[in-house]
């Protein structure tokens, strides 16, 4: 008989353990000495102690989810349980029970860990939240409507709650983001049908103007031309599509009937020079507002100037289109500066530019794989003809970027 601190071989060759409840049955061993049987079974504990050490390993180092640590454990107390081994195996289940401790810590800590990620979150979103319902009421259109955009990228890069609490603040989030849009539409709507209604009442004004120009009731017609301006003035700024036709057709007709004026009042000549003069002076005056640097101090001084400049009179007609012209040059700076600080706030228009750039770029790109695909299998005279599209493809997309420019982007 042979044995250990922790077994023995008895003369049947039955291998025994020791443990805190008694010796327990290991296995028969008939191959070889009993001190080979020990050893042999002594290997095996050695072959546990390796495992749960490793296993241990994992769970403090690695992210092993508790499930699978758990099933580790069991696997390895089972073998434990059932003394196929030599050696302490009370000590390995103190192991394996402290090894559950650590395992059901590290559940509980990650419980805590997400449920503070789920709390963050949450407030976050609700954050988000806040801030969209608030930009839904502000009348900064392209501010406001590109910071509701990046609020979406944010919203995304957010982890999901739970399904109920989710689907409430993204309804909340969605329905701001619409009532901005809906608000936003409705504000460009709203100058559009301005615009509509300013070329509706200048093309009558227009018609009247033409009617007027044969008149040589010349004292109540002018008078009554000076009126029409006021009212034109009044009026807003049409579509620019129709404003600068309706502007050539109304200054059109005054100038047919003071031309004719001018030609029956000759004598007024003289007074004509003078009055050239002083509107030189003006046109002058007004040249030195470009370039414009202050658009809103600008369009106050040339309104000043203008006022002066109506007030003056008629000029000698040789000499009408070069001192006006100069006038108009100016009037036309203004206006597109005018234009250009519009375009510049307007989000719809920019929308578009966008979407027609990316549609040509996505042609262009298109036609370039269909030129290479057909050089490559050899067929030129096709790629030819395509090289020719590319060309006019191209050039409408660097005039679309050109466009794209103008609103700053």
């Amino acid at each position: 008989m042979s044995s250990d601190p922790w077994g023995r071989v008895d003369e049947t060759g039955t291998v025994y353990v020791r443990t805190a409840d008694g010796e327990q049955v290991v296995g028969s061993w008939q191959a070889g000495s009993p001190e080979e049987a020990l050893a042999y079974f002594e290997r095996k504990y050695e072959g546990l102690v390796v495992e749960i050490g490793l296993l241990e390993k994992r769970v403090q180092t690695t992210d092993l989810s508790a499930k699978d640590a758990q099933a580790a454990i069991d696997h390895l107390r089972e073998q434990v349980d059932a003394h196929h081994a030599v050696g302490d195996l009370d000590a390995l289940r103190k192991r394996l029970d402290q090894l559950v401790a650590t395992v059901e810590a590290r559940r509980e800590e990650r419980k805590a860990q997400r449920a503070k990620q789920s709390d963050e979150a949450r407030k976050a979103k609700e954050a988000l939240v806040a801030e969209a319902e608030e930009l839904a009421q502000s009348d900064q259109w392209r501010a406001a409507g590109e910071r509701l955009r990046a609020l979406v990228d944010t919203w995304k890069g957010l982890p999901r709650l739970d399904r109920k609490s989710d689907d409430e603040l993204w309804h909340r989030f969605s329905h701001a983001r619409s009532a901005f849009s809906k608000r936003r539409k409705a504000h460009f709507a709203q100058l559009d049908a301005q615009r509509e209604e300013a070329r509706r009442t200048k093309e009558r004004l227009v018609a009247e103007a033409e009617a007027l120009s044969g008149s040589t009731d010349w004292g109540p017609t002018a008078a009554r031309y000076r009126e029409l301006m006021a009212e034109w003035k009044a009026a807003g700024r049409a579509q620019r599509e129709h404003e600068d036709d309706l502007w050539n057709r109304f200054r059109g007709a005054q100038d047919v009937f003071f031309a004719a004026r001018s030609s029956v009042f000759a004598e007024r000549d003289a007074e004509q020079s003078e009055n050239l003069k002083l509107k030189e002076e003006l046109a002058e005056e007004a040249e030195k507002l470009l370039p414009i640097t202050d658009l809103k101090a600008a369009r106050a001084a040339f309104r000043s100037i203008n006022e002066r400049w109506e007030a003056i009179g008629h000029v000698p007609r040789d000499a009408r289109p070069k001192v006006e012209g100069r006038m108009h040059a100016v009037e036309r700076a203004i206006q597109e500066a005018e234009e250009a600080e519009w375009r510049r706030t307007n989000p719809e228009a920019r929308a578009r530019a966008e979407g027609l750039t990316g549609q040509l770029q996505a042609a262009v790109d298109k036609l370039k794989a269909q030129i290479e695909q057909a050089r490559a299998q050899g067929n030129n005279a096709k790629a030819d003809k395509l090289e020719k599209e590319l060309e006019g493809r191209q050039a409408l997309l660097d005039q679309a970027l050109k466009g794209l420019q103008e609103f700053g982007g």
